[in-house]
Order: C-alpha cells, then structure tokens, then sequence
C-alpha cells in the first residue's frame, strides 16, 4: 500500500521504503524502531508548546500553533522526504506516538510532492505494545554458558555466520556485562529501546528453531533483560564451553588491555568491595605498571566463583538442563564454531 493508506505492525515492518519518525528529538531518543531516522515535525520546545496550547486553549487553538511552526519550514521538509525517498526503493514509512496528525500532516505533504508514502496505524504507541506482548511470548531459547575470558560471545557471532539462530544480547546493549564491559563501546541504549531491538531479533528469528543466547545476568550493563524473556532464560538447557587458564586471560588483554589505565583502573574500583581488599590493590598496582594480564587474574577468581554459583543452578533440577561442557582450547572461533556445528550441538537454520 503506497497512497498515503494505513498499515497495522508487522506488515508496516515488512515493507521495504524507508522508515521515518516524526517524532520530536527527546521521543525519538527515549526509544525508536530500529533502522528509524528522525524527521522532527516539531522539535522539542515546539512539541511542548503545541501540548500546553491544547491542554490551555484546545485542540484548534494547538492546529493553529503547529501551523504557524511548521509552516515556514515546508520546503525544508519536503526535500529531506524527496531526498530521503531518492536514497532507496519503495514507499516512505511513516509513524509519530499515536498514527494521528503529525505523522498523517507529513503524509499529505509526500503525496503532494507525488510520492508513496504509508503510515502506521496507532504509531509507535501500538509498536511498543506489540514489542512488549511478544516478549512476553515463549522463545524456543538455549544458552551457551562459560567462565569469563572464554570467548562465547566471539563463539555466537561465529555460529550466526554459519547459519545458527542467535541473538547477541550483549551487541544489542552496547555491552560486554562486566565492570569493564562498556569500554571501548558505543552509548548504551534506553532501556526501552533495548526492549524494541531485541523483540525485532526475536521477531526475525521466528520458526528459525532453537535460538541461541548467550548466559547473562538480569542487566546487560545498564539495559535489563525483559522479565518475560529473562524467566525463560532461567529454565533454558545450558551448554557450557571451557578454555585454559591462559588462554582466557589472553582474551581479556586482548578485549580490554588497550583503554588505558584510567578506565581500567574505575572499572576495578566499582567491584573493589566484591574483590576485597587484597585483590583490589593488587590488580590495582599491575594496572599502574601496566600488566593488564597480572590484573585480569586477579579479576578472573571472583568472577569465576560468580559463574560457578550460576552453573550450579543450571545443574540441578529438571528446570535447569545443563547439555554438556566442551573443551574449546586452541581452537579459533570459527574452528570452534564448526566443530560444535558439525558435533550436532547446534543446528543451523534451514538445515
């Protein structure tokens, strides 16, 4: 449908076109569907000026009040739409909170300039309970577990290229899960717009077959994993992947060795009162003579008693199935990700 019509959410998402939010800057940050680039009909001081016109003076008062906003900025607009509708093939999809007048006044304006355009039907609004509904709904979910410093994310991201459903939970946060885990990444997103990549995921991957995620805590930094989803993950079976001691602490230079000794250093210092006192100096001093791989032994013990607490649960129980552990020790990633594909642990999609 490109005449300016509506469309509910999912065939909305399918369609091909460009995605635009309407929405004033400060919405648009809090939270957007993935792959939306803001086109602000009003920006933040003018949204809220429009907002206390109707609540003071009603709805034709604010229509006048947007008009005279918008007005002067009308050329602007429909060139940002004509060159953005240039950039790709398809109609343009647009959205503000609720499907009403600012999506439906940007709608009008691209037909007027004879372009397809549709718009989704109850906006964003109606996105965030679709994304919350299907949180709420039963994955087919499993989860690759082991000690720190063994490279299951590395592992994930392998078997993705070779055709496994997976869904980085870590990527999706901008974030590694530990004290250091932030460093040398992008802002983290809204909790909120963590909710919104990660139902997109899921969404993509469904009747995919068993989805694979990596053994997290509730929060991914500052981002929590939705309760739906984190409930289930407390009852997924469990494969657990070992390496050397030496090999792991390897992989921790490598990752975080390179930030410098000031971020080092604060990352340290958030879990100095669960290091204690002696490991906390002591990781501290390497870090200031610069033997980040004295100080990531001396992190590696407690968060390793962290994941021997976790892995005890997934042991007991019929609730918590742990499927086996496998010795990935000299493999690669990707050698490792073969030899687990080709042992039958994982199944790729389609196959």
């Amino acid at each position: 449908m490109g005449d300016g019509g509506r469309e509910a959410i999912e065939p909305f998402l399918a369609s091909g076109g460009a995605l635009l939010d309407v929405r004033a800057p400060a919405e648009y940050a809090q939270g957007h569907i993935p792959g939306a680039r803001n086109l602000p009909l009003f920006s933040d001081a003018e949204r809220a000026a429009v907002g206390t016109t109707y609540k003071q003076q009603g709805r034709q008062e604010a229509i006048q009040l947007g008009l005279e906003l918008v007005g002067p900025r009308l050329a602007e607009l429909g060139q940002a739409l004509r060159s953005t509708h240039g950039e790709g093939d398809g109609v343009l999809r647009l959205h503000c909170w609720r499907g009403g007048m600012r999506s439906e006044s940007v709608a009008w304006l691209a037909r007027q300039l004879g372009l397809p355009v549709v718009v989704l039907d109850g906006g964003y609004k109606a996105f965030r309970r679709w994304v919350l509904a299907l949180l709420e709904q039963p994955w087919p979910v499993q989860l690759l577990g082991g000690r720190t410093g063994t490279g299951k994310t590395d592992l994930l991201l392998a078997l993705q290229r070779l055709g496994v459903p997976v869904i980085d939970l870590e990527g999706l946060a901008h974030h590694r899960g530990s004290s250091f885990g932030g460093l040398g990444l992008p802002p983290q997103p809204s909790s909120e717009h963590y909710e919104n990549r990660l139902a997109l995921a899921l969404h993509r991957l469904r009747g995919a077959g068993p989805i694979w995620l990596e053994a997290e805590s509730a929060q991914v930094g500052r981002c929590r994993i939705p309760a739906g989803l984190w409930r289930q993950m407390q009852q997924a079976p469990l494969l657990e992947i070992q390496r050397p001691l030496e090999e792991r602490l390897a992989q921790l230079v490598a990752v975080y060795g390179g930030h410098g000794q000031g971020p080092l250093r604060e990352a340290t210092q958030r879990i100095a009162r669960r290091l204690g006192p002696q490991r906390t100096a002591a990781a501290l001093e390497a870090i200031d003579r610069g033997d980040w791989g004295a100080a990531a032994g001396q992190m590696l013990d407690y968060y390793d008693r962290c994941y021997d607490h976790e892995l005890a649960r997934h042991g007991e129980g019929d609730q918590h199935r742990l499927l086996g552990s496998h010795d990935l020790g000299g493999l690669s990633a990707d050698q490792a990700a073969q030899q687990l594909l080709a042992s039958g642990c994982f199944t790729a999609s389609g196959a």
